[in-house]
């Protein structure tokens, strides 16, 4: 890890430990190194699909076999897949009073694998099921085999957030709230691309701290930026506050 990334990592860290009031949010570079594909590097999923010929309410309802085909895989690789040590890191964060609210725009669940609580799913949960027109909730072996809504007959999908939907309105509320009242907001693996969460850091009052291993156009916004893995730059962070015994 490069000097500068050691010393901004300590820098973040110490407002952690001095203001204990931080919201963590996270998205798809967090669970990369868990062995899960992304969605908008140089090897993510958008560069190999059309994100509007799947991810999509208009998927679901014309081109269902697709829909279902990607999801089903997409499940079938988390089945594989564990937290790594950086998700473990927060959870400790959490536990030790400093960590105020995780929001995620992660689906995979691993946060709370890991042992987080207090955790709002802004982008939903791949491993929740509902019929997409009635709303009827399903189990994973329902949509697997495809068996249609046993109210309705409607076409079974994963509880995820899709291109054009609303995020969940209490998540999307409470992370506002607390992101707002932050003494620091620490974004851990997002692009920022993805609109509105893109604009959650941007309305603290608090400092502002990105973990991202490449660059983004919002880096020049925050206080502080660490270039490198999310889990290597959280082990640092995570060895400096226990040493300065928070």
């Amino acid at each position: 890890m490069l000097s500068e990334t050691k010393e901004k990592a300590e820098m973040t860290a110490q407002i952690i430990a001095q203001q204990k009031n931080t919201v963590i949010l996270t998205g798809a570079g967090m669970s990369t190194e868990s062995g899960i594909p992304d969605f908008r590097s140089e090897s993510g999923w958008w560069r190999k699909i059309d994100q509007l010929s799947i991810a999509t309410a208009e998927a679901v309802e014309e081109n269902y076999s697709v829909f279902h085909e990607f999801y089903s895989d997409r499940l079938s690789t988390l089945s594989e897949c564990r937290p790594h040590e950086g998700h473990y890191c927060l959870a400790s964060w959490e536990k030790s009073g400093l960590v105020t609210l995780l929001a995620t725009q992660n689906v995979d669940g691993f946060h709370q694998k890991a042992g987080s609580v207090n955790v709002e799913e802004l982008h939903g949960s791949i491993h929740r099921f509902r019929c997409h027109n009635c709303g009827e909730i399903a189990d994973k072996e329902e949509f697997m085999r495809q068996k249609p809504c046993r109210e309705c007959e409607g076409k079974l999908r994963p509880s995820v957030v899709l291109f054009g939907e609303m995020l969940p309105e209490t998540a999307w509320q409470r992370s506002m709230e607390l992101v707002e009242k932050a003494e620091l907001v620490l974004v851990i693996g997002s692009s920022l691309q993805v609109y509105p969460v893109s604009q959650l850091p941007a309305i603290t009052r608090g400092k502002t701290a990105l973990i991202n291993r490449d660059e983004t156009s919002a880096d020049t916004d925050f206080d502080l930026v660490m270039k490198g893995s999310a889990k290597e730059i959280l082990q640092y962070m995570d060895n400096y506050l226990k040493n300065a015994e928070v």
